[in-house]
């Protein structure tokens, strides 16, 4: 159909001009140099731009690279890096319109102008990521092309126990693994021993308590974690529960086993 009214356009512009010269006499080469800026913007009928988006993923404690060109998943807070794949614009100078916008919604959250662009997701929902460009030179639009992100809701889930004893399992107390924690996007967990003393606190949800104090060693016994925490959708987290620090429990496990 843009093809159609484009033609059409086209032609009665032409039409035009070759009655124009015959009426007034105009110098052939002023009704070709018309025609051609008649048919440059059809060239942008053969020019591409795509999105291509960066981000990092969490796979067995360890952030891989990722780079897709389109739609995906993550969890929030997600930093996200976008940038334009031109193909066949040559020598034409374009000029870029990056629009967010959340699914549903009727207006966009913010437009950017940059030829690259990243954004940082901090709530749950799908994303569109829409990229307008323009050939500035020629005064041509190209079509537009979008990418959709989708931010999973929280999750944020602690265990009653662990066993720090250098045995590479379960030396760590932190939100369970590997799928206790999902799109936390403000954090704040603290240790306390049963007296009400504090013995560590950590911000990262990734993180959690080695079972030392001030480099060394606590007992076995119980003690108490308090978490407060906010998840991309809005939830609110306050986690109370004992925590049952047992050092022996897998190495007695493993001598039972091989005696």
């Amino acid at each position: 159909m843009f093809l159609f009214f484009y033609f059409s356009h086209l032609f009665c512009n032409f039409a035009a001009l070759i009655v124009i010269k015959h009426s007034t006499d105009m110098p052939i080469k002023t009704t070709l140099y018309s025609l051609l800026m008649l048919l440059l913007p059809l060239t942008a009928l053969a020019q591409k731009v795509t999105i291509t988006a960066s981000y990092n993923v969490r796979e067995d404690d360890v952030l891989k690279p990722m780079e897709t060109s389109g739609d995906f998943e993550g969890e929030a807070p997600l930093d996200v890096s976008f940038a334009p794949v031109c193909d066949g614009i040559g020598d034409h100078t374009p000029a870029y319109e990056w629009h967010f916008r959340k699914e549903g919604a009727t207006q966009d959250l913010l437009v950017r102008y940059d030829e690259q662009t990243q954004y940082t997701f901090t709530e749950s929902g799908a994303w569109i990521v829409t990229l307008k460009t323009r050939l500035t030179d020629i005064g041509a639009d190209l079509d537009s092309t979008s990418i959709k992100v989708t931010i999973s809701e929280s999750k944020l889930e602690f265990p009653n126990a662990f066993s720090p004893n250098d045995d590479k399992i379960n030396d760590i107390y932190r939100a369970k693994q590997p799928d206790g924690v999902k799109s936390i996007v403000e954090f704040h967990a603290y240790i306390f021993n049963r007296w009400g003393q504090k013995l560590y606190e950590w911000t990262d949800p990734y993180g959690g308590w080695d079972g030392n104090y001030k480099g060394n060693p606590v007992k076995e016994g119980v003690y108490f974690v308090l978490v407060k925490a906010r998840g991309a959708d809005g939830r609110e987290y306050n986690i109370r529960k004992d925590v049952n620090l047992l050092r022996t429990y897998i190495q007695s496990e493993t001598n039972s086993s091989s005696q």
